[in-house]
């Protein structure tokens, strides 16, 4: 049976992060993958220069059109912009506890663009969190949801990924891409302990939605019924290979996106 992945979250019309990232992960994960926006981006490799935010009511509603009608296997929230967005989001799906929800904190854009409202983040902690099945924040994003400086060392990647897990999510997935190191080590937090999946530093600078990317492959194999931990190997493995393939594809001339079909196309033969 094939999956069916719902992912919500913002529009990049250069389409290499947001949903239009996420579908790709979806099919190249072999799930059958929807979208709900939260919101429309003026972006392209380069940075966000405009953003216009759906009103929360109608965010709800097409949460609430999906379910009535499809099977949902999985969830993944990325960006959430506002705190009206992120109540809508949360009493959306407050009666679907039953089914995986991976929650990818989108705060910054890779070019520094403010993608979260300062006082999104109470509600995103308070009514967000605690539906998680995984929360997949980096460095940054971690440092901004507790409120403490960035992690610069593994103890300390470590050291919040628990305090994070504290407030509410089952498992979380702290990634050390920001690292200053050749290394690129994620931690993951559950109720089983920690656990550490370490990665090389592919030299490039096409890195555009790798965020997007993983949480949405996480959300695939999770639909798929595997393990977390077994879940974030597979996805790592994955991100690891689009990262790597990148440079196959020619998008822009900034931060330009991972090849997500880099196991299916033969260099867009």
């Amino acid at each position: 049976m094939i999956r069916n992945v719902l992912s919500i979250a913002g529009s990049d019309p250069s389409g290499g992060a947001g949903i239009q990232a996420d579908l790709k992960a979806f099919s190249a994960r072999g799930v059958y993958g929807m979208a709900v926006v939260t919101a429309l981006t003026a972006q392209n490799t380069q940075g966000v220069s405009g953003v216009h935010l759906v009103p929360p009511q109608f965010v709800a509603d097409q949460i609430n059109a999906v379910f009535a009608d499809v099977r949902v296997d999985a969830v993944k929230i990325g960006m959430i912009a506002n705190a009206g967005i992120a109540e809508a989001v949360a009493a959306a799906l407050a009666d679907h506890r039953d089914i995986p929800i991976v929650i990818d904190p989108v705060m910054i854009a890779k070019g520094g663009a403010a993608l979260l409202a300062p006082e999104a983040v109470d509600v995103l902690t308070r009514r967000l969190l605690p539906l998680a099945t995984l929360l997949t924040p980096n460095l940054p994003e971690a440092a901004a949801l507790l409120h403490q400086p960035v992690a610069a060392n593994r103890a300390e990647m470590a050291a919040q990924a628990e305090q994070l897990r504290a407030l509410g999510p089952a498992a979380v997935l702290v990634k050390g891409g920001h690292l200053e190191s050749d290394e690129s080590p994620d931690v993951l937090a559950t109720a089983d302990g920690l656990h550490w999946f370490e990665a090389r530093r592919v030299p490039t600078k096409n890195t555009h939605g790798t965020g997007c990317t993983l949480s949405s492959a996480l959300a695939a194999e999770l639909a798929k019924g595997v393990s977390v931990r077994e879940a974030v190997a597979i996805a790592k493995e994955y991100l690891a290979g689009a990262v790597a393939a990148a440079g196959s594809l020619t998008v822009g001339s900034g931060h330009g996106p991972v090849q997500h079909f880099h196991a299916l196309w033969n260099d867009g033969e």
